[in-house]
């Protein structure tokens, strides 16, 4: 898929996560080991952070930012890209050899948590406005 690449928003269609926006870290155009489709491994939020409103300490702002991350290889059919872009670097954190094991797993939810808790507390610090855009849309709540 030429659409869909790596820092790509998408909307995940089928599942679980179904209607929650993830990023793309990697794409599999044709078929490897045991998954016979194109497939692509995706980083989201699974539970968004909570309204914040500018009279709440930052104690409790800290607080309603926590996420809760998911990671997860889905078929390119059940992803639904949009037009943003992020730029995130997850393939450092992200590495398809971790994803075995259930521990190696957690390991990595924990440091895409840090990895989105950041960047929301952060969104100002983005170089480019396209990218920041991005990375706003990302964080919102897809209402439909």
């Amino acid at each position: 898929m030429a659409i869909i690449k790596s820092g790509k928003v998408v909307i995940v269609l089928a599942g679980r996560h179904a209607g929650k926006k993830a990023i793309v870290v990697k794409t599999h155009d044709e078929n490897s080991g045991d998954k016979r489709f194109a497939h692509c491994l995706i980083a989201g939020i699974d539970r968004g952070p909570r309204k914040v409103t500018r009279a709440m300490s930052k104690k409790k702002v800290e607080k309603r930012s926590k996420m809760k991350p998911f990671v997860k290889y889905v078929n390119v059919r059940h992803v639904f890209p949009t037009r943003y872009v992020v730029d995130m670097d997850l393939k450092k954190t992200v590495d398809e050899t971790e994803l075995t094991t259930e521990d190696r797993k957690i390991e990595v939810k924990k440091a895409l948590k840090k990895i989105f808790e950041e960047r929301y507390l952060n969104q100002k610090s983005v170089t480019s406005e396209k990218k920041a855009v991005g990375s706003n849309y990302f964080f919102q709540k897809l209402r439909f």
